[in-house]
C-alpha cells in the first residue's frame, strides 16, 4: 500500500463537531452536496410516512426513461380510469383533475407531478412507463437499491397512506442528489413555483384549477437560492419537506419530516431555518473537482508505466466555522502497482482528509483515463526487469 501525503497550510475550514439541531420536527437532516458532510441529523435513519415526497421517486424513475430515450417530454400520455378524478382515490387527495380520455403531454405530467402534487399525474406515467402502478413500483424499488437507498419502500407512486411506503430523512436526501446530479438536465422543474394547466377537460376541474396553480413548496418564494424539491403531508405522517439551496458553488440538501404545522407556509419556515443554519454555522472546502489529477498510480502489465488519478465528484470537507487546521491533511491510498487493464471511472485507490488524525472525509480515486493491457513480449520484458532488478 502506497500512502501519499499532502500538506495543507493556512486553510480557513471548521471543526468537525457540529452543534446539535434542534427541531420541533420528527426527523430533521442536512447534508452538504459537494463534500457529503451531515450537518444535522434528527432521526435521519427512522423509516417513516414520506407522504407526497415518494413522488420524487416517480419522477426519478421517469427522468431515467427519458435519459434512456424510452419517452419524450413532448409525447402524449392517455388518462385511464384510475387517474379520473371522479375515482374516489383523488376526492381529497392532491390532483391535476384529469378526465378519463384525455391526453396530457409528458412535461404536463411531470409539472403537475411536482406543482401541483398529482397523483393522478403521477399514475399516468407509471401507467405508461411500466403497464400499470404496481409494475411501475417494482422498478421504483429496484431503482432505489441501486443508487443507495437500502431501507425505503414504496407502495404507490402518489405518496397517498400506504403501509409500504416508508422512507429515511437520509435517503430521502440520497434520493435528491440523485436527481440534482443525475438528471441535472430536468432537474429545474422542481423549481417552478406556478403551473397552469390548459389541458382541462370538464368544466368541474377547470373552475377547481384556477385556485391550484402556485407550488405547494412555500421554500422557493422566500428563500434566495432555493430551488426544489417536494413537499408532502398526511393526517398522521404531519407535513415533511425535501429541499435544496445553492450559495456560490456550495449547495445544502433538508429533510423535514413529521413537523406538525398549521400548513405549508410553517413548513417551509421551519426549512428555511434548517437550511439557513447550515450556511450560516458551518463552511466547504473544494480541493479537488471531478478531472483533476491527484497523483499518479503506476501500472502492472499496462501500455504505460502509470495512470493519473482523480475523483468522480468533487472532494471537499465541511467543518464548523472556526475550526483549528493546523492538524489538517490529505492521504492518498493506493496499492502498487494496480493491475492493467483499467478502465476509465475504475476505483484504483482513496484519498482521505484528516483532522488531528481523525478521518472527516473520503472518497474513491479513480482512473482518470482507460490503459489497455500490454501485449505478450512487453508483458515478458516487465518480468525480466523485475527479476533482474531493473526499474
Amino acid at each position: 500500500m502506497r500512502i501519499y501525503i499532502f500538506a495543507i497550510c493556512c486553510l480557513f475550514v471548521l471543526n468537525p463537531a457540529f452543534a446539535e439541531y434542534k427541531t420541533a420536527a420528527k426527523s430533521a437532516f442536512l447534508v452538504d452536496a459537494v463534500s457529503g458532510a451531515v450537518i444535522a441529523d434528527k432521526a435521519g435513519d427512522e423509516l417513516m410516512p414520506p407522504s407526497s415526497m415518494v413522488k420524487m421517486m416517480t419522477l426519478a424513475v421517469t427522468f431515467d426513461a427519458i435519459r434512456e430515450g424510452r419517452i419524450k417530454l413532448t409525447d402524449s400520455l392517455t388518462v385511464s380510469a384510475n387517474a379520473d378524478y371522479k375515482n374516489p382515490t383523488w376526492a381529497t387527495a392532491s390532483k391535476i383533475c384529469l378526465t378519463r380520455g384525455q391526453q396530457i403531454t409528458v412535461t404536463d405530467a411531470i409539472l403537475g407531478t411536482i406543482v401541483m402534487s398529482g397523483g393522478d399525474a403521477a399514475v399516468v406515467l407509471a401507467e405508461k412507463l411500466a403497464g400499470g402502478e404496481r409494475e411501475f413500483v417494482t422498478q421504483m424499488q429496484h431503482r432505489a437499491r441501486e443508487i443507495g437507498m437500502r431501507q425505503s419502500t414504496f407502495g404507490n407512486v402518489s405518496g397517498l397512506p400506504h403501509p409500504d411506503n416508508l422512507m429515511t430523512s437520509r435517503e430521502l436526501a440520497v434520493l435528491a442528489d440523485y436527481l440534482i446530479n443525475t438528471h441535472a438536465d430536468l432537474y429545474h422543474f422542481f423549481g417552478t413555483r406556478r403551473f397552469e394547466f390548459g389541458g382541462y377537460k370538464d368544466e368541474w376541474c377547470k373552475e377547481w384549477g384556477r385556485t391550484k396553480t402556485m407550488n405547494y413548496n412555500k421554500l422557493l418564494f422566500i428563500m434566495p437560492g432555493a430551488d426544489g424539491l417536494k413537499t408532502g403531508s398526511t393526517r398522521d405522517g404531519g407535513y415533511g419537506m425535501t429541499a435544496s439551496a445553492k450559495r456560490g458553488e456550495r449547495r445544502l440538501i433538508a429533510v423535514i419530516n413529521g413537523f406538525k404545522a398549521k400548513n405549508h407556509d410553517q413548513l417551509a419556515a421551519e426549512t428555511k431555518k434548517l437550511l439557513e443554519y447550515g450556511f450560516n454555522t458551518t463552511t466547504t472546502r473544494v480541493f479537488y473537482k471531478s478531472g483533476d489529477e491527484i497523483t499518479r498510480v503506476p501500472l502492472w502489465y499496462g501500455r504505460q508505466i502509470d495512470v493519473a488519478a482523480t475523483v468522480a465528484r468533487p472532494f471537499a470537507i465541511t467543518l464548523a466555522k472556526g475550526t483549528d487546521t493546523a492538524g489538517l491533511r490529505l492521504v492518498a491510498r493506493y496499492d502498487e502497482p494496480v493491475a492493467a487493464p483499467v478502465s476509465r471511472g475504475e476505483k484504483i485507490g482513496e484519498i482521505i482528509a484528516e483532522l488531528d488524525g481523525r478521518i472527516i472525509s473520503r472518497a474513491p480515486l479513480v482512473a482518470k483515463d482507460k490503459v489497455g493491457r500490454t501485449h505478450f513480449i512487453g508483458r515478458i520484458v516487465q518480468n525480466i526487469k523485475i527479476i533482474f532488478g531493473v526499474k
